[in-house]
């Protein structure tokens, strides 16, 4: 077992955005709106954690390459009265991709905001019959062809 060898790739410009959600009872989304989580501002919080995230992926996903990362952007929104979508941005110029990066850094953002609001979750056997991350996934990638790349393929 090894891990992929890139040492002949040139440095290419990339970046990779992955989303999600996570589905919350309308009671909790009020209480977000209104700042009163106990722990604090869950969405400020999550943007943080998914930032640290992918700075870790390489520490966390074997076998995956530490990259030298350029950007990491973390948006959070409220859709109606029971979904908050994460959407993790990542930028890198490096020899391979970010897509795991981005993807760890949108499944940490949601496990914070869980994290952060489950006190509110649980019904009353200490369950969360209602609380449910979903859909994570990679929904953009961009690497940039370079000069070297570009030529080789003319041939």
């Amino acid at each position: 077992m090894a891990m992929v060898d890139v040492s002949k790739k040139p440095k290419t410009f990339r970046q990779a955005t992955a989303k999600g959600i996570i589905k919350l009872k309308p009671e909790t989304i009020h209480l977000i709106k209104g700042e009163k989580i106990a722990k604090g501002d869950p969405l400020f919080t999550a943007r943080i954690a998914g930032i640290l995230a992918a700075k870790k992926t390489s520490a966390l996903i074997p076998l995956c390459h530490p990259l030298p990362l350029t950007d990491v952007e973390i948006e959070t929104k409220i859709f109606g009265n029971s979904t908050v979508e994460v959407s993790s941005t990542v930028k890198t110029k490096a020899q391979t991709g970010v897509e795991m990066e981005a993807l760890v850094a949108t499944a940490t953002s949601l496990l914070t905001i869980w994290d952060m609001v489950k006190q509110y979750e649980k019904d009353v056997k200490g369950q969360y019959p209602y609380t449910v991350i979903e859909n994570i996934r990679v929904v953009k990638k961009v690497k940039e062809v370079s000069y070297s790349e570009r030529e080789h393929k003319k041939t």
